[in-house]
């Protein structure tokens, strides 16, 4: 069966995500939403089929490496070559913007996910019969927001040792300054962009930060300065955020594309619960 693929407006994309992506229900149109506003210069399309969307984009920091942000096929259209189609015409789009190698994986500091949730077992299976390779596995860590997350307690024992913790609002260009220094250019695009950010300061040097929202409803990037480390101060940005999202209306956090397990599991009592392979095939 042949389907044809045409470009997809963001409010049609937005509505097929929102229906297909079952296994996140409530952020389809939130994901395209944010997708749709990448960094500036960041070269993306979105393509449909009746039932199916797909969108991918360039990256800018690796050189002929192209990838497949999101891609949503309606449970009722399945197994019917939409999935199919609407890669390869992804792919033939980044080949013609210069793409060497396709990678179901995340494009930072903007993605939907880290790569393929093990969970969309039919994209999985999609993935490996176009010939794509698996290279990698990420995991997210799930925070329940109904669990203590007081920090009162320690916020007063980093005060008598001089260090402040604020709320960013005003000054987040500066806070993103501290992180691109100490981290990289992604993580303080999400620094600005994010819903929530929170640092801690001592004598007006920046010592650590925590963000969330920057991809809906997830917590990070955060991170602390060597200085810091061992002092507390990181537990006490997360637990901040965390709050935030609580107030926000959030039941759990889902902490993304997680490094230290260790540091989330004793902060918080965070588990590993959502598994995403990587995969890439080259073009050429």
């Amino acid at each position: 069966m042949t389907h044809a693929v045409r470009a997809a407006e963001p409010a049609e994309a937005a509505r097929v995500a929102e229906a297909a992506l079952t296994l996140d229900p409530g952020e389809g149109a939130a994901l395209v939403a944010h997708l749709s506003r990448p960094p500036a210069g960041r070269r993306w399309t979105a393509l449909a089929v009746d039932g199916g969307v797909v969108l991918a984009s360039l990256s800018a920091h690796t050189a002929g490496v192209g990838h497949i942000d999101l891609l949503a096929v309606h449970p009722s259209a399945r197994g019917q070559g939409r999935g199919r189609a609407l890669v390869r015409a992804a792919e033939e789009w980044l080949a013609e913007q210069g793409a060497r190698q396709a990678r179901f994986a995340g494009n930072p500091p903007c993605y939907a996910w880290p790569g393929v949730d093990v969970r969309y077992t039919a994209a999985a299976c999609l993935a490996e019969s176009l010939g794509y390779e698996r290279y990698d596995v990420a995991w997210n860590m799930t925070a329940d927001l109904g669990a203590d997350l007081s920090a009162e307690e320690d916020v007063r024992r980093l005060e008598r040792a001089g260090v402040a913790v604020r709320e960013s609002v005003e000054d987040r260009e500066r806070v993103a300054a501290f992180v691109e220094e100490h981290w990289n250019d992604r993580w303080a695009w999400e620094a600005v962009h994010a819903a929530g950010l929170h640092y801690a300061e001592r004598d007006g040097r920046i010592l650590g930060f925590a963000a969330w929202g920057a991809r809906p409803a997830w917590f990070g990037p955060m991170g602390t300065a060597p200085e810091a480390r061992g002092t507390g101060v990181g537990r006490v940005l997360l637990r901040r955020c965390l709050a935030d999202q609580r107030a926000a209306g959030q039941s759990a956090a889902e902490i993304g594309w997680v490094g230290p397990l260790r540091f989330y599991s004793r902060a918080v009592g965070a588990r590993a619960e959502r598994v995403f392979w990587l995969y890439r095939r080259d073009l050429a």
